[in-house]
């Protein structure tokens, strides 16, 4: 094998390596997207809180 096939056939791993760790990244974000619908939503604070702002 040539140098110069050695350089395209890193080259097209290099490709195969990015697009199976996409697809992965994928796959993990639409999990976590479904588990984030189907949580249920956070309960409403029982009344307003205003925190105290020190201006020393």
């Amino acid at each position: 094998m040539t140098h110069t096939e050695q350089v395209i056939a890193n080259a097209l791993a290099l490709v195969d390596a990015s697009r199976a760790a996409r697809e992965r990244d994928q796959l993990r974000r639409a999990a976590w997207q479904k588990k984030v619908e189907l949580s249920r939503p956070l309960p409403p604070l029982p009344r307003p809180v205003q925190l105290p702002l020190a201006l020393n």
